[in-house]
């Protein structure tokens, strides 16, 4: 198991009001001292090559890897021209990753948008199509696509389509196993799309790859009764709120002992820390607990 982070709580000023950018929080990473960074679309203000190569030097000279790539393409869009756009934009994000990580990094891919209307046999065959012509690139590529259980890009208007236990696990099986497929766990996620993260996590193990490491909290007078009753696309809800990664609501030891049996030994990346950087510092150091507990 590799430690890596990802910086939630800046994620607005990297990639909307621009007062941030990667290489500060690159050079602000180094205080956590983890492996890894996983780094987001948004963060590229070009895809230039002597930008994306800029942006490998710093990581090296931080000595950090970049192990995730975190891509929101929209593949459930109603126009098949936005479609064949979003399999571009795709492909052209595991080229970037396959610079920038190497071989084996791993590549998120999504859904797309649940859209007023959209069936789910429709969704599904949507998704089919772009995935087939994406699957065969990352083998080529030798990096690995990490399906999501996500909940919306913050930056989409609708939630992912994907975004319910019973969905995801009907893409998931629509895609051949893989060496160059599998599952982006994040636990915080099902809470949020009113699941059992413990149960999502049994019907995925195989596949896992990678794993996104954050925590809920129930506000006072909130219940998880509340939760799954809700609908789960309205945002997030007032009801669940970020904390310290293993101070909330999710199981840690029970979904590392299952990670650990099943032979895990791929990147877990902190999504936290939404109070600043003492927060994700907390994190990192619960997962490197995490680590000798359960994979020593």
């Amino acid at each position: 198991m590799h430690i890596a982070a990802f910086p939630k709580c800046y994620l607005d000023a990297i990639c909307v009001d621009r007062t941030m950018d990667v290489f500060q929080w690159i050079d602000m990473a180094e205080a956590l001292e983890v492996e890894g960074l996983e780094l987001y679309e948004g963060f590229f203000a070009s895809l230039d090559r002597g930008y994306i190569e800029s942006i490998g030097d710093a990581l090296a000279r931080g000595n950090h890897a970049m192990p995730m790539l975190c891509v929101s393409a929209d593949f459930t869009h109603p126009d098949p021209t936005c479609r064949t756009r979003a399999v571009e934009h795709q492909l052209r994000m595991m080229e970037t990753a396959r610079f920038l990580g190497g071989r084996g990094t791993a590549c998120r891919i999504l859904t797309g948008q649940r859209y007023p209307g959209l069936s789910l046999q429709e969704g599904l065959d949507r998704v089919a199509e772009c995935y087939d012509r994406i699957l065969p690139v990352a083998a080529e590529l030798d990096i690995v696509l990490a399906l999501e259980n996500h909940y919306k890009d913050g930056y989409w208007t609708w939630p992912e389509f994907a975004q319910k236990m019973a969905v995801f696990l009907k893409v998931l099986s629509s895609v051949p196993e893989s060496p160059h497929f599998g599952v982006q766990y994040d636990p915080s996620n099902a809470f949020v799309a009113g699941d059992d993260p413990i149960e999502l996590l049994d019907a995925v193990l195989p596949r896992v790859v990678t794993m996104h490491a954050s925590d809920r909290f129930l506000a006072e007078g909130a219940t998880l009764a509340d939760v799954k009753a809700a609908d789960g696309s309205i945002g997030y809800l007032d009801a669940l709120q970020h904390g310290v990664t293993g101070q909330g609501l999710n199981d840690y030891d029970a979904i590392f002992s299952r990670l650990a049996q099943a032979g895990f030994k791929g990147w877990v990346s902190i999504e936290d820390g939404m109070h600043g950087m003492d927060e994700m510092r907390r994190s990192v150091d619960f997962l490197r607990v995490m680590r000798t507990k359960h994979f020593a």
